[in-house]
This record gives C-alpha cells, structure tokens and sequence, in this order.
C-alpha cells in the first residue's frame, strides 16, 4: 500500500479519536493528516449534546445527517435535521451548539483545520 492512500472504516476509525478520520490532529505523514480540512463521523446517542457553545468560531462547517434526528443551535435560531440528507452550513464568526434528539449519525466537514476547539475534558471527581 501506498502511502499516500488510507483504507478504513468510518465507524471503527472515529472510535480511536473522538469521530474525527481527517485534519490537522493527524500525524504528518498520514494521509488523513489535513491543515485545510477536517472530516468527522459523529455516532450521538439520544440526549448527547455538546457541553459548550463554540464561540469565536473561525472555520465554516458542513454538517449532513445520516440517520436519526439532530439539533444545531446558532444564535437566535435552531435547525432540526431529521431526514437523510438534511444539512447546515455555517460560517466563520458563527457560534453553535447542537444536540441528538434521537441516537444519530452525522458528518461533519470544516475548513480550515485549526486547533483550538475541542471541549476540554471534565474532570469527574
């Protein structure tokens, strides 16, 4: 195999980093290593929701519903994606949150890939 191809799985490979199978979080070298985009395949189960808003957003997004039923919150206006094939695109300077309302299955797709928006982990002591 080349090195320059990858081959895997969506739902295994998402499992080893938080859904996310491309971008900058990716070793150098590695195909899937991408400074100007990043792919996700987000499994939510019902009631997942991110812990914090992203405020200060500086990347576009695109995010398309495989399955399920899915809530994007941005200011001043919810989004509920509930057939295949629904999506939002939002841009930079656009806060958001989201929520499953069903267990769902979702892609996401933002440029560029940047560092600094990953919720830190909660500390349950």
């Amino acid at each position: 195999m080349s090195d320059s191809v990858y081959v895997g799985k969506a739902g295994k490979d998402a499992a080893l980093d938080r859904g996310w199978l491309l971008g900058h979080f990716k070793e150098a070298g590695d195909p899937r290593h991408s400074e100007d985009v990043e792919i996700k395949w987000g499994v939510h189960p019902r009631g997942d929701e991110r812990a914090q808003w992203v405020r200060g957003e500086e990347r576009t997004a695109l995010l398309v519903l495989i399955s399920g039923r899915f809530r994007v919150e941005l200011p001043g206006r919810s989004v509920l994606l509930e057939e295949q094939g629904d999506y939002v695109v939002w841009g930079k300077g656009v806060d958001h949150s989201w929520v499953a309302e069903e267990e769902s299955v979702v892609v996401t797709v933002r440029w560029p890939s940047v560092p600094g928006y990953a919720v830190p982990p909660t500390d349950h002591r």
